[in-house]
C-alpha cells in the first residue's frame, strides 16, 4: 500500500475523465467504500463516486456499533451472527484505532423482586451461545452481575426493580470515520475516489452491457468508462437500477432508525445498557459517548427505532413521534425524567432492507445481504449491516472478477487500514481523542498545530475537536461544506447541535481560507448549515 495519504479531489476528478476502469462503484457508504478497497487491493482499476458526501446516507447514522447482533441470534439467524462476529474481530485487528471494546449490560428487572427462572435461564443460554458463536474472540466472556454491581453501571435505574443483570462484550466505532478511512485506504491503493459526483445516467455498450456512467461534478458532465459497474447506493440502489433496467424494481424496504442524544449526567451509564420498550417487542440501546479523563462522559445516546418509512429517502427526519417513543422507553427505565428539553442532538437514518415475501415488522427482516446482477451485467449489492461490510465487498468483487475473466484473491481479511499502526491506545483525553479518529495519522494534526498554534484551540467551547481538524478535513479528507466538517468529519452536530451552530462561522472561516471562498460564499455556507439544523429542530417539534 502506498504511504502517500493525499486525497485530492481535483486530481481525482481529472482521473475520472482521463482513465478507463475495470470497475465503477456507485455510492460511497460503508458498502461501496468496502467494495472499492477490496477491488483496488486485488489490482483492479477502480473508480468510486458518491452523489453527496462520503457516508452521508445510512452509514453515518447507524447505532455506531460493530457487533454480532444478539437479537439476530434470538431470531435464529446463527449464520449471520457468526459472520458478523468474525468480521468484528477483523476490524479490531485491521483498525484498532477506530474500533473499541464496548461492554453491554442487560438488566433483569422485576416488580416484586423475584426473577423468573425461565427468563433468566433463556437469557443465560443466549449469552453462552453468543460467546460460542464468536463473541469469545474479543477476549472476554459474558458474566452475571449481582444487583449492586449492575446498579453501579447505571445508577439512574429504578433500584427497587433491579434483580441482577448480564454483562457481555461487543464493540463500538464512529461509523463515518470508518467509511472515510476505507475511502482513503482505497485511494492509497490506487482507487479514484470522489464525492459530489452524482450519476445522472448509466452508459451501455453495443452489446447492451453497462460500461460506465455519466456523472455530474462541479457543474459539468463527465463520462466515466468502466468494464463493470457495481451499484452500492444503499436505499437509493433501486433508483440506480432503474437507470440500468428502465423500470424501478422496488426491492428495497427502507426502515427508519432514530437516535436521540442527551447530556450524560441525565443518564450516568458507564457502559452500554439495553433497555426495554414498554408495550413493544423491542429494546433500545443507551450508550455513553465522549469519554473524559475522570471516567465520566460528555453525552449519551439512545436508539434505535425500527419502523417502516414512506417519506423522501433524501431527507429522513427525527419527528416528535420518534422522540416521544424514545423518551417513553428511557423514562420507563430511569428515574431522572429525561425530557425533550434535555435533547442536545438527534440523527435519523434509513436501513436499506431487502423486501421479504411477507409484510412483517422491519425489525424482523433479515440483515443478510443480497447480490443481484442485471441482464445488462450491473451488480447491485444490498442489505447487510455495518459490521459485515467487508464480507459483502468480498462477495461482490468475487463476482466482478469472475465477470472480467480474471483471477485475483481477496486481501482485505488482514489488510490494516490507514492509520492503523501498532501503537497502544494512549491515555489522556486529548491524545485519546486524536488517536481514536486518526490513529498514527494524528501526527499530521499535531504538525498543523505546531505550525499554527491557533489551530490547537477547540472548534467550539467544551468540544474536544480542534480547529486543526477542520483544516485537515479540507486538505486530506475531501470536506467541501461546513456540514461535511460538523456532521461527518467531526460529529458535533449529532451530539451537540447548539455547539455545532456556534462553530459554523469558525469552520466556514477556516474552510474559506483553504478553498478560496468569497465572503458571500462563506456566509452562504453558514446559512445553509444553520438551515439544516433549523429543519431538524422543526421536524422534532412536530408529529
Amino acid at each position: 500500500m502506498s504511504n502517500d495519504p493525499s486525497f485530492q479531489r481535483a486530481s481525482m476528478i481529472q482521473r475520472l475523465e482521463d482513465e478507463t476502469f475495470d470497475v465503477l462503484v456507485v455510492g460511497a457508504g460503508i458498502t461501496g467504500a468496502g467494495v472499492a478497497l477490496d477491488a483496488a487491493t486485488r489490482g483492479l482499476k477502480v473508480a468510486l463516486v458518491e452523489r453527496d458526501d462520503f457516508a452521508s446516507g445510512t452509514s453515518s447514522k447507524s447505532s455506531k456499533m460493530i457487533h454480532g447482533g444478539l437479537r439476530y441470534l434470538q431470531q435464529g439467524d446463527v449464520k449471520l451472527v457468526r459472520q458478523a462476529l468474525h468480521e468484528r474481530q477483523r476490524l479490531f485487528d485491521n483498525a484498532p484505532h477506530l474500533v473499541t471494546v464496548l461492554p453491554f449490560m442487560i438488566p433483569i428487572l422485576t416488580k416484586d423482586g423475584v426473577v423468573s427462572k425461565k427468563i433468566s435461564r433463556a437469557l443465560g443460554s443466549a449469552m453462552w451461545m453468543y460467546d460460542a458463536t464468536g463473541g469469545w474472540r474479543i477476549g472476554k466472556l459474558h458474566r452475571r452481575l449481582k444487583k449492586g454491581k449492575a446498579f453501579a453501571h447505571l445508577p439512574t435505574m429504578h433500584q427497587e426493580r433491579l434483580a441482577s443483570a448480564y454483562l457481555y462484550f461487543d464493540a463500538g466505532a464512529d461509523d463515518a470515520r470508518v467509511v472515510l478511512t476505507l475511502c482513503r485506504t482505497a485511494a492509497a491503493n490506487g482507487a479514484v475516489v470522489a464525492n459530489r459526483c452524482g450519476v445522472t445516467r448509466l452508459t451501455h455498450g453495443a452489446d447492451g452491457r453497462a460500461n460506465g456512467a455519466v456523472v455530474r461534478a462541479d457543474g459539468r458532465d463527465i463520462t466515466v468508462r468502466a468494464a463493470t459497474v457495481v451499484n452500492a447506493a444503499g436505499v437509493w440502489s433501486d433508483d440506480v437500477r432503474a437507470l440500468d433496467e428502465g423500470t424501478h424494481p422496488d426491492t428495497i424496504r427502507p426502515a427508519k432508525g432514530v437516535h436521540v442524544t442527551v447530556p450524560w449526567e441525565k443518564v450516568r451509564c458507564d457502559i452500554a445498557v439495553v433497555i426495554p420498550v414498554p408495550k413493544d417487542r423491542r429494546s433500545l440501546f443507551l450508550v455513553p459517548w465522549g469519554p473524559k479523563p475522570d471516567g465520566t462522559f460528555e453525552h449519551a445516546y439512545i436508539g434505535t427505532t425500527d419502523t417502516d418509512y414512506n417519506g423522501s429517502i433524501d431527507d429522513p427526519q427525527c419527528t416528535k413521534d420518534d422522540i416521544d417513543y424514545v423518551l417513553r422507553a428511557v423514562n420507563a427505565s430511569l428515574t431522572t425524567d429525561v425530557t425533550e428539553a434535555d435533547i442536545t442532538g438527534v440523527w435519523a437514518g434509513l436501513r436499506p432492507l431487502v423486501k421479504a415475501a411477507d409484510d412483517g415488522r422491519t425489525a424482523d427482516l433479515s440483515r443478510n445481504h443480497a447480490l443481484h446482477q442485471s441482464t445488462n451485467g450491473m451488480f447491485t449489492i444490498t442489505g447487510g449491516k455495518l459490521t459485515t461490510y467487508r464480507e459483502m465487498a468480498e462477495d461482490t468483487v468475487d463476482a466482478v472478477v469472475h465477470q472480467l475473466g480474471r483471477k485475483a484473491k481477496c486481501h482485505t481479511r488482514s489488510l490494516r487500514l490507514l492509520g492503523a499502526g501498532r501503537r497502544q491506545r494512549p491515555d489522556g483525553s486529548a491524545e485519546s481523542h486524536l488517536y481514536g479518529r486518526y490513529g498514527t495519522l494524528a501526527d499530521e494534526i499535531r504538525a498543523l498545530v505546531a505550525a499554527d498554534p491557533s489551530l490547537g484551540t477547540p472548534l467550539a467551547p467544551g468540544q474536544p475537536h480542534l480547529r486543526a481538524e477542520a483544516v485537515y478535513a479540507v486538505r486530506h479528507e475531501m470536506a467541501l461544506t461546513v456540514d461535511d466538517v460538523l456532521t461527518r468529519r467531526t460529529r458535533i452536530r449529532l451530539f451537540d447541535r447548539r455547539a455545532a451552530m456556534e462553530a459554523a462561522h469558525v469552520v466556514a472561516s477556516l474552510m474559506a481560507t483553504e478553498l478560496g471562498w468569497s465572503a458571500e460564499e462563506t456566509e452562504q455556507q453558514v446559512n445553509d448549515f444553520l438551515a439544516l439544523c433549523a429543519a431538524e429542530q422543526t421536524a422534532g417539534a412536530s408529529a
